[in-house]
């Protein structure tokens, strides 16, 4: 197998974690580490010393150089580098949200399929053990309950977009993904506190199969919390993601029966990663491509139109 040729646009917080993971499985992936991106030079440089690899502070000097890139910048860079990559034949890794807009994710997503290109979308929570080890239990869930509760401090947070398109979406994406229905109703409020944008928001969303799913997102909360509750008929399932822990409770007579359940913990990213370098190694489909993501961007953008024209926020 040829060995794939491969490098992180963005050094920021999480690209930083990005060229750490590539260094990392470069072995055992068969891959290059060809080298890490961005405008600022020191940090560029620091992170190539770190993890022994070329570094570049504009992405265009890497077009040729490269198979496939993880790209780890702001949201609103998302479209015109990872189209820029595309066009050059390069397979792409796109930090969620997938793009600003519908219009970009549409124009990405036609570009990969005319030049039978990968698109990969950066939520991480779908390789999160816990998540893979509670989907056998799922059956027909009907009310689901999410928590993702962060500080923008702490976590440095990105203050290009609200709390919608910067951790709302995971949970999004996730419930899609279980309810497999489509949105019927939407209900939200939100609230701008330290940003330009919203930093805490409450959704309800009620889908067509009438399952009901309510969120609550906030980036400026002190503790730190990331958690979802299932309730389907007889039971309901307790997951954490942050500690990558799940509890089944169930019914099975007239007691409520509490069952841990049994997860081989990894790292996320780690797995996330691996999983993109073996689908352009492999040419399948991703576990969340572009289609996907753009699914989650069309939920996440129709909330914030809710919370945009609501008179009464909170």
């Amino acid at each position: 197998m040829q060995k794939l040729r491969i490098a992180v646009i963005g050094t920021g917080h999480l690209g930083t974690f990005h060229a750490k993971v590539y260094s990392t499985i470069k072995k055992r992936s068969n891959i290059i580490f060809t080298g890490v991106c961005d405008i600022n030079k020191k940090s560029a440089k620091e992170v190539a010393k770190r993890y022994d690899t070329d570094y570049y502070t504009d992405y265009h000097d890497l077009l040729d150089k490269v198979d496939a890139v993880s790209i780890v910048v702001p949201t609103t860079l998302h479209y015109k580098i990872a189209r820029d990559f595309l066009n050059a034949g390069v397979h792409v890794l796109i930090e969620k949200p997938i793009t600003k807009t519908l219009e970009e994710a549409d124009e990405l997503i036609k570009i990969a399929d005319e030049k039978g290109l990968l698109i990969q979308v950066g939520h991480i929570e779908r390789f999160n053990a816990a998540i893979r080890a509670i989907e056998p239990l799922l059956n027909k869930p009907k009310f689901i309950e999410c928590q993702r509760l962060g500080s923008i401090q702490k976590k440095k947070r990105i203050k290009d977009v609200g709390v919608v398109l910067d951790l709302m979406i995971h949970d999004i994406d996730i419930i899609l993904g279980l309810v497999n229905s489509k949105v019927k109703h939407i209900e939200a409020v939100g609230i701008s506190t330290v940003t330009e944008h919203e930093d805490l928001a409450n959704v309800r969303l009620t889908f067509q199969n009438n399952v009901i799913a309510d969120i609550t997102a906030s980036r400026i909360t002190k503790e730190e919390t990331r958690k979802i509750r299932i309730f389907q008929e007889h039971s309901y399932v307790l997951l954490d993601y942050m500690h990558q822990e799940a509890f089944l409770f169930d019914k099975p007579g007239d007691n409520i029966h509490k069952e841990k359940i049994k997860i081989n913990k990894r790292d996320a990213l780690k797995v996330e990663l691996k999983s993109f370098v073996n689908c352009v190694h492999t040419k399948t489909k991703p576990i969340v491509s572009g289609y996907e993501g753009r699914q989650a961007l069309q939920v996440a953008l129709a909330i914030l139109d809710k919370i945009n024209n609501n008179s009464n926020p909170l």
